[in-house]
Order: C-alpha cells, then structure tokens, then sequence
C-alpha cells in the first residue's frame, strides 16, 4: 500500500447501468469497517439512458471533508468506460492522478445511429497515459463475463482499484463488505469478479 495522503480522493465514474454508484457504495462500506471516515457526493445525467454518473469518494483518518472533489485533485479515477475516464481525467486529475480504466467503450446512442464519431480507444488510452503517472487499463468486462456476467465488471474495478495498493486499507474490508450486501448466487459472482480484478493489478 501507498503511503496515505489524506483525504484520499476518488473518483468512479461510468455511464447509467454499469453500476459504479453501487461500486462506491462498496469502497464508502468496507473504508467505514476499516475505521476511516467517508463522504460520498454523487453526480448523474440521464442516467438511465446511458447517461453521465460519477461519484467522488473522500477517505480520512481525522477529518470529515466536503462531498465534492475539487477540480485538478483527484487521486485515482476509476472509470467504468474510456471517453468518460478521458472527460473527467480532463477536470479532475493531475499528474500524480493514478487512472483505472475499463478498455471496454459504451457506444453513445448518437454514435450507434452514426450521427457521432467515437474517438479511437488507443487514442484515448495515449492521451490519458501522457498527462497521469499510472495508468491500468483493464479487459474489466471481459473478466466479468468470465465471472458469470459483464454486470460484474463493477466488481472486477473494485478489485484493481484495491490490487493496485493505493488505499490505506486491504482486500479483507472488500470481501467482508461484499459478503454483507450480497447474497447467495450474485454474492459469489461479485467475489469472483472482484478477486480477478485484484489479482490482474496486484499480480
């Protein structure tokens, strides 16, 4: 684990559906187990027609801070789909930012119809790669579906996020706090998906 700044800032962003409000709500739990304080603030567009949803995620040992991240402090972006990692990379981040990002695009309706065009993945992931410190960019959906199903990429993010030792606490708050909200079939599935995720990062 990385020496810990406080308030370490994250961001999780992603598009309606792919369930990064609930990826946070994992994180807020298990650092709230480990006996440090958390404040959540949460922004949506439309999100359920795929829409814009980012929710930033403050962790402190001795200091409750306001909900929403600053612009240009972010400590890690965990983005759920590219174009939304590379837009709040764009007013978030930094050049000590670490980035996580699922490689894995959620076309927009425009871009389906062809009336937009999606910029080239590679393109994304250089441009992010050139302004951060580190970037993980991960096959997040298709580690899911090796899971049981792409809805567990969430949880495969959840798992880089804590495999890559930038927080202050281990995967034990992880795997308890999904053994709490989950039960039977969709517990062990979010478990699964989180161990591949984390064993990718940490190797």
């Amino acid at each position: 684990m990385s020496a810990f700044v406080e308030p370490l800032n994250i961001i999780i962003t992603g598009v309606g559906g792919q369930g990064n409000v609930l990826a946070s709500q994992v994180v807020s739990v298990a650092a709230v187990e480990a006996g440090y304080r958390v404040v959540v603030g949460e922004t949506f567009g439309v999100s359920q027609r795929g829409g814009s949803v980012m929710s930033h995620v403050r962790i402190s040992k001795n200091k409750t801070y306001g909900p929403l991240i600053p612009r240009g402090q972010a400590g890690v972006i965990a983005g759920f789909e590219p174009l939304e990692t590379l837009r709040v990379m764009f007013n978030y981040a930094n050049p000590d930012t670490v980035v996580i990002m699922n490689d894995r695009p959620n076309y927009p309706l425009g871009c389906l119809l062809g009336e937009d065009n999606y910029p080239e993945p590679a393109r994304i992931e250089d441009t992010i790669r050139r302004r951060v410190t580190r970037l993980y960019c991960l096959p997040a959906t298709e580690l899911a579906k090796e899971a049981g199903s792409p809805l567990a990429a969430n949880m495969v993010m959840t798992g880089a996020l804590v495999g890559s030792g930038l927080l202050p606490f281990g995967r034990e708050y992880f795997t308890r706090t999904i053994e709490i909200l989950f039960k039977d079939g969709v517990r062990d599935l979010n478990l699964t998906a989180f161990e591949l995720g984390y064993r990718l990062v940490a190797g």
